[in-house]
This record gives C-alpha cells, structure tokens and sequence, in this order.
C-alpha cells in the first residue's frame, strides 16, 4: 500500500467552473479541499462540486445514493462554517455575492 494520496476524482464540470470563477474580478479558487474553496470580499466559501448528470437521479433535484461519500457527508453536518454542495456556476455566484 502506497503512503501517498491518490488524487481525488474531479467531476466533469468543475474546471470549467474554476475557470469561470477565476475569470471573476476579486474571486480567488483554491482546489483539492474536498472540492474547492472560494474567497470573496474577505469571506472563504466552500463547495463540493457535483456533476448533475450524474449525481442526481432523474427529478434532478434528489441526489443518488453514493453521490456524497461519507466524509461529505460528515462536513455537511458538523462543519460550523460555509460548506454547500453545488452544480454550476450561478449558483455560487448567487451564494458569493457575485452577479452574473
């Protein structure tokens, strides 16, 4: 068994996404934190980035079992600070405070 981390598998959306957000005036994108973390105005954002084409079952709202893992999960409940689950880019822009 290796001692070394395998990389963490990235959903197809989210480099366009970073991209996008880079792009932003006054936005900085750190990657590799369980997915991304976003700073804004002084604020820190953290978000999971989720493919909706297959995280989500057919209604497109209710996510698939396995979609989160465990670890996921946990933050979602314990973490005492911004931590959301997300598919696009308006939507952090709409949580971030950034107009499209």
């Amino acid at each position: 068994m290796s001692k070394f981390r395998r990389a963490a598998k990235v959903d197809g959306n989210q480099q366009a996404i970073v991209d996008a957000l880079r792009s932003i005036p006054n936005v900085t994108v750190a990657v590799g934190h369980d997915d991304i973390i976003v700073g804004y105005q002084n604020r820190n954002y953290w978000f999971e980035v989720k493919n909706p084409d297959t995280a989500f079952k057919a209604d497109g709202m209710s996510l698939k079992k396995g979609a989160i893992k465990a670890s996921q999960e946990k933050i979602r409940r314990t973490w005492a600070g911004h931590y959301d689950i997300v598919w696009s880019l308006d939507q952090i822009q709409r949580k971030i405070g950034v107009k499209s």
